[in-house]
């Protein structure tokens, strides 16, 4: 280390506050403060900073030692990172579903079993939509119709080909993006090796587990798995094909084969508790390689059947069992959605009903996850049918049409969303005037004496502590967009019966078939404007911090979790920051000194997973400090069984309560922890705790100052280091952390 300390913490400069940013993505210069800073541990991806000494200013309040942990890089460093946390979005999301269960789920197992079977059904999504580009809409009906051929070069090659041949060739493409994902899952844990710290808890709360363990071994093994079930996916829409006009003893040991991969992926996720070890197993380890090994070997054997039988394949329509598959799929995450939201709902837990998405996290998110992959994968066959079918304004030519469930996920979709933002517009207009009438109150309080010429600065703030509640709002949305999403795929099971949305709308609700298609282009182009989104959000996320602070969000909520649920997911940067900063923070109290931690916004996530894992020995001498901390607002809301009450309790007992939380009623993310202390609200929270939480005043007024000619800005999430509230708590904790003076005579 390049730092000196003093041997013990008998003055102000034996503290060291120690802050760690939020979503943000600030330079440590910007976290500091201060212009001139250095490294002093760490690397590019996560270090550790200090203001370089020489230099003026470049000590704290009151003398303390500064440092920040840069730790920004690590969930989106790079912009090809960045982008593939937007493709990955809805693996993402159902790993995060996984721990959002209620504190007293009847089954943890049960639980557990559903949410990784369903996330075997995304990859088994994401399969089949490269199976129905590749397979279905190239090799089997492109390939096989002159006019689709006619100035392709690229594709005329093989045509007029065997059909067998096409296939064979051609599922090289999903091999090739099975391997792309598995490639994409197994190299980010290189990068964490010398952070896997593996301890005995000090915590019995779940939160302090983050970061704890060696979640590699469960990583590998679910990866896997993974890839024997893409491996069999490809392998069962191959000999589906084949099936429907040939049978043989040859296929139909492929098929066994076929489906015994299948069912032992199942039973590995959902029965087996092997897969939880948390040490590495060389004989558990081999089972689940070897698995994927067969699979893999499964799948070659199926290509070179598929090639060299001689039996004559059925002409025309689209790929033979394939739309079958996929509407199965659809219909199987309905029904897994709907175990999964019953087993919560039945179990939920004691004063749970009072927040939605506390009771309906899991089942919520899980259905938005399989939405998504769905209208991905949906808008993926869609435009490339589209393009395919050059003579015609949409993809419903007899040639090139994509299956009736597809059709069914991009209506269903459209539908969800379009009446999501409706009860999304309803719910704003009703909700406005008591949220006005809420802020206007909080205003009131807070500038009493504001001079009449003020007046249009005061309607600005009463909208940003407005808009700042309508936080609470997005929580029944959420349940609301959910229930449509599954509504629409179930919808899909009509794609089994071979019934096109037009025609069933046409007869039974009496809307044109020609507007039902309209609706279905308009969904694709939704669809493709979200995808489209999402990549120009994680662009600018990446080149623009301001922008970063809210599409930021979304990332570091995602990706703060270990991948216990799909592997595929991006990757856990907790694994290296919490033990990083455990080490760190236990260094410099072995060097004698205090430790103010500072954590802003998602920083005080990072900092209380670690101040649960750090032995008492070590947080005797540390203080907390957070600031636009969602602790309170939305992790004890979305994870109640990991940042419950209790959770955050032991952390403030930890540490003997130095805790002091700044929040502002302007904030849309960060809240209190225990109370809110408005003006005006009777507090019935007593004891420590109830010291915890500050509430600021923002903005500090509402004239300009006598020096300044605009009035202060309304801060709403920005960090307030450089603010006096801050500086007075800093102090407060300082004078906490310092050992008691003798009196003076």
């Amino acid at each position: 280390m390049a730092d000196a300390t003093p041997t013990g913490p008998t003055t102000s400069g034996g503290i060291v506050e120690l802050r760690v940013h939020g979503v943000s993505g600030a330079g440590a210069d910007q976290v500091l403060d201060r212009p001139f800073v250095h490294q002093v541990a760490g690397d590019r991806s996560g270090g550790f900073y200090r203001p370089r000494p020489g230099y003026p200013d470049s000590t704290g309040t009151d003398g303390v030692t500064l440092e920040a942990y840069r730790w920004s890089d690590l969930p989106s460093g790079t912009a090809v990172r960045t982008l593939s946390l937007v493709f990955l979005l809805p693996f993402m999301l159902c790993n995060v579903a996984l721990w959002m269960r209620p504190a007293n789920t009847v089954s943890q197992r049960g639980f557990m079993a559903l949410c990784r079977v369903l996330a075997l059904t995304l990859t088994m999504l994401y399969v089949l939509s490269i199976v129905g580009v590749a397979l279905d809409l190239i090799a089997w009906r492109c390939m096989d119709t002159p006019s689709c051929l006619a100035g392709r070069n690229w594709l005329s090659w093989l045509g007029g080909r065997p059909a067998g041949l096409r296939l064979g060739v051609l599922a090289l493409v999903p091999v090739a993006a099975i391997g792309l994902v598995w490639w994409l899952g197994a190299r980010p844990g290189h990068s964490f090796d010398a952070f896997r710290t593996p301890s005995t808890p000090t915590s019995k709360h779940r939160l302090s587990a983050v970061g704890q363990w060696d979640g590699e071994p469960l990583v590998g093994r679910l990866r896997s798995v993974h890839v024997a079930v893409a491996f069999a996916t490809l392998s069962a829409s191959l000999l589906a094909a084949r099936a429907s006009q040939h049978r043989s003893w040859v296929m139909v040991i492929l098929l066994t084969a076929t489906g015994a991969v299948l069912l032992a992926c199942l039973v590995l996720v959902s029965v087996v508790p092997s897969i939880d070890r948390t040490d590495p197993s060389p004989r558990v380890d081999g089972v689940f390689r070897g698995l994927r090994t067969i699979a893999c070997g499964l799948t070659m054997l199926v290509i070179v059947h598929v090639v060299i039988s001689p039996a004559p394949w059925p002409q025309g329509g689209a790929l033979p069992g394939y739309g079958a598959i996929v509407a199965w799929l659809f219909v199987s995450q309905t029904v897994l959605v709907v175990a999964l939201a019953a087993l919560v709902i039945w179990r939920r837990g004691g004063g749970q009903s009072r927040s939605p998405i506390r009771a309906l996290g899991a089942p919520v998110f899980m259905t938005i996850s399989a939405g998504l992959a769905v209208a991905f994968s949906a808008e993926l066959v869609y435009r490339v049918a589209d393009l395919l079918d050059r003579e015609g304004t949409t993809a419903d030519g007899l040639e090139t049409s994509p299956p009736l469930a597809y059709k069914w996920a991009i209506f269903g979709f459209f539908l969800a969303v379009v009446t999501a933002l409706l009860v999304a517009g309803l719910v704003t207009r009703l909700t406005r005037r008591g949220r006005r009438r809420a802020a206007r109150a909080i205003v009131a309080a807070d500038f009493p004496d504001a001079p009449p010429r003020a007046a249009a600065r005061l309607r600005r703030v009463e909208q940003a502590v407005a808009r700042a509640r309508f936080t609470e709002r997005l929580e029944p949305l959420s349940v609301v967009y959910a229930g449509l999403a599954a509504l629409g795929l179930a919808t899909s099971v009509l794609g089994l019966l071979q019934l096109l949305p037009g025609d069933v709308a046409q007869r039974y609700i009496g809307v044109p078939e020609g507007m039902v298609n309209f609706l279905i282009g308009s969904g694709s182009y939704v669809i493709a404007a979200i995808l489209l989104g999402l990549v120009v959000g994680g662009i600018f996320a990446y080149r623009t911090a301001q922008f970063r602070r809210y599409v930021g969000v979304l990332w570091d909520l995602g990706t703060f979790w270990p991948r216990a649920a799909h592997p595929f997911a991006p990757p856990c940067y907790a694994e290296r920051a919490v033990p990083e900063l455990a080490k760190r923070i236990t260094y410099l109290v072995e060097q004698g000194q205090c430790v103010l931690l500072a954590g802003h916004s998602h920083g005080s996530v990072l900092l209380a997973a670690t101040v649960l894992q750090l032995p008492t020995r070590i947080t005797e001498r540390v203080a907390l400090l957070t600031y636009g901390s969602p602790l309170g607002r939305l992790y004890s809301r979305l994870f109640p069984a990991y940042a419950d009450e209790p959770a955050l309790r032991e952390i403030g007992e930890r540490i003997g309560w130095r805790w002091i939380n700044l929040w502002r009623d302007t904030d849309p993310i960060g809240g209190w922890i225990f109370a809110s202390h408005r003006p005006g609200e009777a507090e019935t929270l007593t004891g420590p705790s109830a010291t915890v939480d500050r509430r600021l005043t923002d903005p500090q007024d509402v004239v300009p100052a006598p020096s300044d000619s605009v009035p202060p800005p309304i801060l709403g999430h920005w960090p307030c280091e450089s603010q006096e509230a801050f500086g007075e708590a800093v102090r407060d904790l300082t004078a906490r952390l310092l050992p008691a003076r003798p009196a003076r005579d």
